[in-house]
């Protein structure tokens, strides 16, 4: 429980407080650039999932995001993240999932910031993001990594 605090509850305010100063600092709907043609620091908003999908459906990613927290943990209590790995994801999952609630809650949409042009094909630019998003997607690097260990655990028996 230590490492899911340790972890979630710092994620979860860096989430916060970056949003709150690009609410702040950023016009809506504009940028900053910080490395010119590369990287810039926006104020986008967001009623979808990632990359915009199924916009217009916040009401629905409030309901999907709480019925998932209540599951993880129903899981977590039943003994379903034993590794560090796996409680590592959590953590990150959870700060990732309460970040972006947060947004759907008090803002209506969710505020993503971070904007890269990598200047290749279907990349250009990427879709803004912000610090939630990015722990989910640590998170699910961290639970295939997981995985990957139990299969070679389960060879090696």
């Amino acid at each position: 429980m230590k490492l899911l605090l340790f972890i979630t509850v710092p994620f979860y305010a860096l989430d916060q407080i970056t949003k709150s100063l690009v609410v702040a600092n950023i016009e809506a709907g504009s940028g900053r650039p910080v490395i010119p043609g590369f990287f810039d620091l926006v104020y986008l908003t967001n009623t979808g999932a990632a990359f915009s999908a199924f916009s217009n459906n916040n009401t629905f990613f409030i309901i999907l995001s709480s019925i998932v927290l209540i599951a993880l943990g129903f899981f977590y209590c039943r003994g379903a993240f034993h590794s560090v790995t796996l409680r590592m994801g959590l953590a990150l999952l959870v700060s990732g999932i309460l970040g972006n609630l947060t947004d759907r809650i008090i803002h209506k949409h969710v505020i993503d910031f971070l904007l890269f042009d990598f200047h290749v094909k279907f990349a250009n630019p990427w879709p803004a993001f912000n610090v939630a998003d990015s722990c989910i997607c640590v998170a699910a690097a961290l639970f295939v990594i997981a995985s990957f260990r139990e299969e070679a655990k389960k060879e090696q028996a």
